[in-house]
């Protein structure tokens, strides 16, 4: 996004910055790249995923490289939910299939906290798994950022 460039995503976060800092960070997980993601997070960041503790970014390259060993074709949507100050929290909803080809559909809550620089320090996330047909899928763009004009998760009725 053009826009991303000519403004600081650092807190305290307006609409228009939440809005571009919860896009940047689904456009970082759609690229399934963990050391790149792990960049959006502070040398000493805690995770709180499912029923997992991660700490720092060398942990965080760790789990991802795992979730995303067994969820394959991930396709994330997330959506800001709410803001202020220093914390966002988000909405998120993705698809995946295992390796037998069972695909799901998994939604959840993040509520997220930065520093000033703008890096993501605290990352709390409740997530459940929903077992879909493949003719159930909702996402169908090429792996990868999700192309702009493909519907949010309110369009979609998520």
């Amino acid at each position: 996004m053009s826009s991303e460039s000519k403004v600081a995503l650092v807190p305290p976060f307006t609409q228009e910055t939440a809005i571009l800092k919860v896009r940047k960070a689904e456009d970082g997980w759609n690229s399934r790249n963990p050391e790149q993601v792990a960049l959006a997070y502070t040398l000493d960041s805690k995770w709180r995923n499912r029923s997992e503790f991660v700490t720092g970014r060398e942990q965080i390259v760790q789990f991802l490289t795992r979730k995303w060993q067994k969820e394959l074709d991930y396709r994330l949507i997330k959506e800001l939910w709410a803001f202020g100050g220093s914390r966002i929290a988000v909405r998120f909803a993705y698809e995946s299939h295992d390796a037998t080809g069972q695909w799901f559909r998994s939604y959840g809550n993040e509520n997220w906290e930065f520093g000033e620089g703008g890096i993501m320090h605290h990352r709390y996330a409740c997530i459940n798994d929903l077992p879909i047909k493949e003719s159930e899928r909702l996402y169908h763009w090429p792996l990868g950022r999700r192309p702009d004009d493909h519907p949010s998760l309110t369009e979609l009725g998520l």
